[in-house]
């Protein structure tokens, strides 16, 4: 029997190269004869240039930039020299999970370490920078990340402003910078929001990084009137575009100042892998993630591979931390790892142990 065992990561707990090193050690325990196929998952959040590092050639590359409040931090991305490739994730400068819970605050966060990433890549000369957008603290559409590239933003007398969500209703006038960079962007995102809205980045995602119902209407109309002034600037919008809310508006920013295309960030890794042709080739699919929910259904990593297992005829297995019913019907199987006997501490912390005890114990009931 051929497995490919290709789980996403199980966040705080497991990288997604760990949670496959782990399933295949259980699963060894079952079917000690059975060939394994290692993937790793990621749809352009957090765990996305994991997945590059392995890849022939390629490079790591360390950046000193600034965190989404504005403080020192060092960022890795990946360089792949031979096809002139540059992967950053956007969650490694300007991350929720680079910030403390009791500093958060998303009025005055920004994406200006994602910038910064992007422009120390550019030193390279890459053909393509593809940017993960997902785990972000943001809200600023862009903003910042345009900021570190050189565009310049102006209040009506024509003095400069800051970008942060705060300050975007105080800006009535773009300056681009002297040069464009020639990288194609392209903005890895497996969500459909539109800048604004109902579907809108503030109100489905910010609350999510923090912000109470009053703050979401703060950003909400000051995300419109930085649309507003892009539009009158450009001569077009890309509010509505879908993805255009991804990362808090990231997706809009990239659009705007970049000229970046939005691509479905599973589609794309995953065809860099080879994954549809390794999924016809096995006879089994495992996967798994910190939590099967109703964003899994969404195309998310193991959802969308749960999709391509179907295509070919292979049963899919995922494993999870926690899964909802009706997330976790698309799989052949899906087993929860969690203890509830124990707190969620204790649960992250045992979280390899616990994987491997369930692939194991999966294995032998898939053998009977």
């Amino acid at each position: 029997m051929r497995i490919l065992i290709a789980p996403d990561k199980f966040k705080g707990s497991l990288t997604a190269f760990e949670a496959a090193e782990a399933i295949e050690l259980g699963w060894k325990e079952a079917m000690p004869g059975a060939s394994f196929d290692r993937a790793s998952l990621a749809d352009g959040g957090e765990g996305t240039v994991d997945v590059f590092f392995s890849c022939e050639g390629a490079e790591r590359k360390r950046a000193e930039v600034r965190d989404a409040l504005g403080r020192a931090l060092s960022a890795e991305y990946v360089w792949i020299p031979g096809e002139r490739l540059v992967v950053i994730e956007m969650s490694a400068a300007s991350g929720l999970g680079k910030i403390p819970e009791s500093e958060r605050d998303i009025l005055q966060s920004t994406t200006f370490g994602t910038g910064q990433l992007i422009l120390d890549a550019m030193a390279l000369r890459p053909s393509t920078i593809a940017v993960g957008l997902g785990g972000s603290a943001t809200n600023d559409a862009g903003a910042g990340l345009a900021s570190a590239l050189g565009w310049r933003f102006q209040d009506r007398f024509g003095l400069a402003v800051e970008p942060t969500p705060w300050s975007l209703c105080d800006i009535a006038g773009i300056v681009p910078p002297a040069a464009q960079a020639p990288a194609k962007i392209l903005a890895l995102s497996d969500v459909k929001n539109p800048l604004l809205g109902p579907r809108g980045c503030t109100r489905v995602y910010g609350p999510q990084k923090g912000a109470t119902d009053e703050e979401v209407g703060l950003l909400e109309s000051r995300l419109e009137h930085f649309a507003d002034v892009c539009e009158r600037a450009f001569g077009t919008s890309q509010r509505d575009t879908p993805g255009a809310g991804a990362a808090g508006g990231t997706g809009f920013g990239l659009l705007t100042f970049c000229g970046a295309e939005i691509v479905p960030g599973f589609d794309w890794i995953a065809e860099r892998l080879g994954l549809e042709a390794r999924v016809a080739a096995c006879d089994l699919v495992v996967t798994g993630e910190g939590s099967i929910d109703a964003q899994t259904l969404e195309g998310k990593g193991p959802g969308a591979l749960a999709a391509l297992a179907k295509k070919h005829g292979k049963p899919c297995i995922a494993f999870a931390g926690r899964a909802e019913n009706a997330a976790a019907e698309i799989f052949f199987r899906c087993v929860s790892i969690g203890d509830p006997a124990i707190g969620l501490a204790e649960n992250l912390a045992r979280g390899a142990q616990s994987l491997r005890a369930a692939a194991s114990r999966t294995a032998h009931l898939f053998l009977s």
